[in-house]
């Protein structure tokens, strides 16, 4: 072994001397977090602010409005909720902190679950978020862009139905294409798109400011009053809320990027969110200066009528810049979808090739090809309202049982050392919270959804027993041709065997 090395480093001197580069004979692993890893610079308390506020604000701000005032009727409760929402995500993302400098491992809440309550928890989020909440999300943000992308083609009236779904599947096939081609043309399309995204809420929120200089406060008076309150009410308008502030859960994933992180991603998370929270609510109240309550309800595409009224002749600009916005956040999800899907299909949790690289453009092409397919499967029924409410439910499950770990693993994982330590009684107010979050709408407003999406994640079970815990044999022997195939088609391989 010793002569074999030392016969590799002659030849390797030998091609040095004779100028030909030298070719490395190690294996190298392209998934996502490698290739993060190659841009990665250290990132100070004001990048680490302006990451947060990038990543959350995106289509949800100018989506969720509508719902949020119809849920709760009344202008103070509508704007009582979005800061509420701020607070919720705050706490959230505090707790998510001390999680990620405890338990420094990647896949998301899937190795808190693991670490707190054991492999079947875990599996069952792996399986929802690749089925469901992932999918669902990208789904939302491709049927927002559509709405906002065809509004001024229908003044005066909504829409067709067909129009937009038919629209917002040809940006998921768009921007699954892109991204399936070039991971460098994927993040370009993204500074490109976020940019575009901060012009127009400045705008808004701009346009906002001037006008209630200018007086434009009536709407704002007896804001309480007509307002709609119940527990079922208040549930739903928080699901709409909350999806405009996802992300907040994603932030401890810059933890090893940060410049001195233990001081650094809490400060970053105090700064960032409630910043976020003073746009969302400024934004809002922007709104509220040139429409009614039934004004905005009744509109198509809030922020194209704020633009038609305030904006005029330039009001083109805000249905442009907010279809920037959305298939920017369409972007964002689907350029990081791999991540998660590399991770199960490494622990056996998924189909292997799922979790392959392509040979020639290093992108994870199935993962993302995978997306794309359930995407468009879940706009054909469904409408925004609907997956809103679906896509929150099923994903505060998850963010209820990663914060109870948080609590549990305080008493039963005493010796796990927590460079960030929170006080208990925050996650126990978060975790109650989501305890309403989930129960509320089902008890007061049951809907089928609901009931298909707990038995969606129950069904996640049987796969689990059948194919992770017993390793039947003959899934396997289905799977091999469907993967070799897959393979030669997509020409993909397993990350390990991707060489330079």
């Amino acid at each position: 072994m010793g002569e074999e090395s030392l016969r590799k480093r002659k030849g390797e001197d030998s091609r040095k001397e004779d100028g030909q580069p030298i070719q490395s004979h190690e294996p190298q692993t392209m998934n996502l977090q490698k290739q993060a890893k190659l841009f990665l610079f250290p990132v100070g308390l004001i990048s680490g602010i302006c990451m947060i506020v990038g990543t959350i604000i995106g289509s949800g701000i100018f989506v969720s409005p509508k719902s949020v005032l119809a849920n709760v009727g009344a202008v103070g409760p509508c704007l009582t909720i979005w800061a509420a929402c701020g607070i919720l995500a705050t706490l959230g993302a505090l707790c998510f902190a001390e999680l990620g400098t405890m338990i420094t491992k990647s896949g998301g809440e899937y190795p808190y679950l693991m670490e707190a309550f054991g492999p079947i928890p875990a599996f069952l989020f792996s399986w929802t978020s690749l089925l469901v909440t992932k999918p669902s999300s990208f789904a939302i943000i491709c049927l927002s862009f559509a709405e906002y992308a065809s509004a001024p083609f229908y003044p005066g009236c909504d829409p067709p139905q067909v129009v937009i779904k038919c629209l917002a599947a040809a940006a998921i096939v768009v921007i699954t294409i892109v991204n399936s081609l070039s991971v460098k043309l994927g993040s370009y399309l993204q500074n490109f798109l976020t940019a575009a995204k901060m012009i127009i809420v400045a705008i808004i929120i701009v346009s906002g400011i001037v006008l209630l200089a200018q007086g434009k406060t009536e709407n704002f008076k007896d804001s309480f009053k007509d307002s709609k309150i119940s527990v079922s009410s208040i549930g739903l308008a928080f699901y709409n809320g909350l999806w405009a502030y996802d992300g907040w859960n994603q932030l401890n994933y810059i933890t090893e990027e940060l410049k001195n992180p233990y001081r650094n991603l809490p400060l970053s998370i105090i700064i960032g969110i409630p910043l976020v929270t003073v746009c969302y609510v400024l934004i809002n109240i922007s709104y509220f200066t040139v429409m009614t309550s039934t004004e905005l309800l009744q509109s198509q595409a809030v922020a194209v009528t704020f633009g038609d009224r305030v904006l005029y002749p330039a009001s083109w600009i805000v249905p442009l810049f907010v279809a920037f916005s959305t298939i920017g956040s369409a972007n964002g999800t689907c350029f990081t979808a791999g991540r998660l899907v590399y991770v199960a299909g490494r622990e056996g949790h998924m189909l292997k090739v799922l979790s392959y690289i392509s040979v020639k453009r290093l992108t994870p092409a199935p993962a993302i090809i995978f997306y794309g397919a359930i995407a468009i499967i879940y706009i054909i029924p469904g409408d925004i309202d609907t997956l809103i409410n679906y896509f929150s439910f099923a994903v505060w499950i998850f963010y209820g049982l990663t914060i109870l770990a948080l609590i549990v693993m305080r008493f039963t994982r005493k010796e796990l050392r927590r460079p960030i330590r929170i006080p208990i009684i925050i996650p126990v107010i978060v975790t109650l919270v989501s305890i309403l979050l989930v129960l509320a709408p089902i008890i007061s407003a049951p809907e089928l959804a609901y009931l298909y999406c707990v038995l969606f994640i129950l069904s996640g079970l049987i796969f689990y027993v059948l194919f992770v815990h017993f390793k039947f044999s003959w899934p396997q022997k289905i799977s091999k041709p469907i993967t070799m195939h897959l393979q030669m088609l997509l020409e993909v391989v397993p990350a390990e065997e991707v060489t330079e």
